[in-house]
């Protein structure tokens, strides 16, 4: 007998193949649904102005890298018909500066908007981003992880919150920013005083983020699902984004209740 754990040399090989084939499926119709997911954000971009309305929760779409929020706009609409007036952070452009800059615009659309109780939606590197407001970039600490302030939680899909071993070796160096060596998330990766308040949602197989997106005290959701990009576009995400949501803001101006 061949091989480890009872399995025959041949079969393993058999086995691994599969699963090769699999994820290279996968990561090709991961990158067919982000291209067009983008010509669509280009072409035919959709209005934000419409899911401002709601009596629950608000929300705060932060995208991913490269990104713009339409990217994210199946779940903005999830969120919405839910009752949540969705936000978005024009400011961001397609989300390539460095992340402190970021989170110093996303705390600046917070109070421009005179938000209270908002719970940051985030893709990728946004939910780096989101970290960093949770921390008050430009606010007092006491605010941090309080209900009067102005971001009271994080639902992060597919974050790479220890940073992607790929990023390192890309050529533009606002995707390196993103690697496990970089100074800003290296500090981020010590700042856990607001775990508590951050849910990871994330897929089986991120071929974006081989290591994963457990979070240390935060409520980690793993799906059965592959790729980076194309699920968000998934009805199993979006259910468990708006109970995360639901969880961390609960309705406007009412505690949210316990997990």
């Amino acid at each position: 007998m061949g091989g480890t754990w009872g399995v025959p040399g041949p079969g393993r090989a058999v086995a691994r193949a599969r699963e090769v084939a699999v994820r290279g499926a996968a990561w090709g119709r991961d990158y067919a649904w982000i291209a067009g997911a983008q010509a669509r954000a280009l072409l035919h971009p959709p209005d934000p102005r419409t899911l401002v309305t709601g009596h629950r929760a608000p929300v705060v779409l932060l995208p991913g890298i490269y990104e713009t929020w339409p990217v994210m706009a199946t779940l903005a609409r999830s969120l919405h018909d839910a009752g949540h007036p969705v936000h978005v952070v024009p400011a961001l452009g397609r989300n390539h500066r460095p992340l402190d800059a970021s989170a110093r615009l996303v705390a600046r659309r917070l109070a421009s908007l005179d938000l209270t109780g908002a719970v940051l939606v985030a893709h990728s590197k946004g939910g780096l981003i989101g970290k960093l407001v949770l921390g008050a970039p430009d606010g007092p600490p006491a605010a941090v992880g309080t209900r009067t302030g102005r971001a009271v939680g994080l639902v992060a899909v597919n974050t790479p919150f220890a940073g992607s071993a790929y990023a390192r070796w890309f050529p533009v160096r606002a995707v390196r920013a993103l690697s496990p060596r970089d100074r800003q998330v290296l500090a981020l990766a010590r700042e856990v005083a607001v775990h508590a308040r951050v849910w990871s949602v994330h897929a089986r197989f991120d071929p974006h983020v081989p290591d994963g997106s457990w979070l240390a005290g935060a409520v980690n959701v793993r799906l059965p699902l592959d790729g980076h990009f194309r699920v968000l576009d998934d009805p199993r995400v979006h259910a468990v984004v708006l109970d995360a949501v639901e969880q961390l803001g609960g309705p406007a101006g009412d505690p949210a209740p316990d997990r």
